[in-house]
């Protein structure tokens, strides 16, 4: 049995937990915060891929539990025209469909599942250096504890501390620039199906809203900042100041989205866009990198909760069946490296759509409408939302 040492206690190291503990390992979670991320964090829609990769964990119906179902998304237009509307993955052969969820909502889902199922986790253990020998690695945190363990997993997202361990020069994360925010309004009776994601290329900005299951709306909207903000010309923007901006942003639409602002209590913060076009070195040693850690994806290509937990279930599989550790993560990373990499140039290529200036949005808005005035031949997404892994298939080495 291995112990296996997660950094980062978050969706994809929760994940990764539940993994290597059906493959028959000793996880332990270490969490930086002193707490739990109830209430942290926007929405997401997870993918059919992903739901796929959590079917041998016993897991999709936790998932289903938390969020609601998103069969379709609808592509529009700032100037009211309705292009198209197409399912959102299509379903598993049991008709799963992508699952919309706050993510504190699946966070808590699945640290209470991975309780249930004995995963020890620690709280208030933010890690602060690594080291490993020929047989083990040792965790060192800020509150002068360590631990030790036969390898080192770091999930621990963005801003990575296992990534700069593993590889002190690493590349940073790279600036898309878009901002992000969003919210949930109430009180408004908007004419849409339940579940479906309304997206609309603005004539100023990209904003998105689903009406879920219990009337409430919630949206996000992506506004164009070429320059990377600061923290605290990102304090500024906060608040009514960001309201009035985005009603200035969607003011030239004909949509709900003003209203759906209005009708809104609290507006999320907005928040800088990042992915990493490739990380050189993912594992050294005992050590290795996963999820956004690894491979961050803008969220315009709506799979980076997907790809993490494809990368758990990938790395249990080869945890369990290729018995030397380094072997193991090298095997782990050829399956993984292509495709993610794949995913995140979607994702730069989706977000780069929703930065553009108003002679690129008349051209840009020529072709999406040309694009979708007759049905596609092969669905360019195909190869995000049709992967398979398949858990009692031996890896190969």
């Amino acid at each position: 049995m291995t112990r296996a040492l997660i950094i980062g206690g978050g969706v994809a190291g929760t994940i990764t937990a539940i993994a290597l503990h059906e493959a028959g390992h000793e996880p332990l979670l270490f969490e930086a915060y002193d707490r739990g991320a109830e209430g942290v964090g926007a929405f997401l829609t997870l993918a059919v891929n992903g739901l796929d990769a959590l079917l041998p964990l016993g897991l999709k119906e936790v998932v289903r539990s938390a969020g609601f179902d998103s069969p379709r998304m609808s592509i529009g237009l700032g100037n009211g025209t309705r292009l198209a509307e197409f399912p959102l993955g299509g379903a598993l052969p049991d008709g799963t469909v992508s699952q919309t969820v706050l993510r504190s909502d699946l966070y808590v889902a699945l640290r209470d599942e991975a309780a249930r199922r004995g995963i020890r986790v620690e709280y208030g253990k933010r890690l602060i250096g690594a080291s490993q020998t020929d047989t083990h690695v040792r965790a060192d945190f800020s509150d002068g504890s360590h631990a030790q363990g036969d390898l080192l997993i770091g999930a621990d997202g963005l801003r990575s501390r296992v990534r700069t361990i593993i590889d002190p020069d690493a590349p940073s994360p790279r600036y898309v620039p878009l901002l992000n925010t969003g919210g949930f309004a109430e009180g408004l009776d908007l004419p849409d199906e339940p579940g479906v994601l309304n997206m609309v290329f603005g004539k100023r900005v990209f904003f998105c809203h689903v009406v879920s299951t219990d009337g409430r709306v919630w949206w996000f909207a992506n506004p164009a900042r070429k320059t990377e903000p600061t923290a605290s010309e990102l304090a500024k923007l906060a608040g009514e100041k960001l309201r009035t901006e985005l009603l200035h942003l969607v003011a030239r639409d004909r949509t709900p989205a003003a209203e759906i602002i209005r009708a809104t209590r609290e507006i999320y913060p907005a928040w800088p866009t990042y992915d990493f076009p490739t990380v050189p070195v993912w594992h050294r040693g005992r050590m290795v990198i996963i999820g956004d850690a690894a491979h961050a994806t803008s969220p315009a290509a709506g799979q980076g909760a997907s790809m993490a937990i494809e990368d758990a279930v990938t790395l249990g599989k080869c945890l369990r069946d290729v018995p030397d550790v380094e072997r193991a993560l090298t095997t782990y990373e050829k399956l993984r490296r292509g495709r993610v990499e794949a995913v995140v140039a979607a994702g730069k290529r989706n977000g780069d759509q929703k930065v553009i200036g108003p002679v690129g949005r008349v051209v840009r808005d020529f072709f999406i409408k040309r694009v979708f005035s007759k049905p596609f031949k092969e669905d360019p997404n195909a190869f995000m939302w049709n992967h398979h892994i398949d858990w009692d298939e031996k890896v190969a080495v």
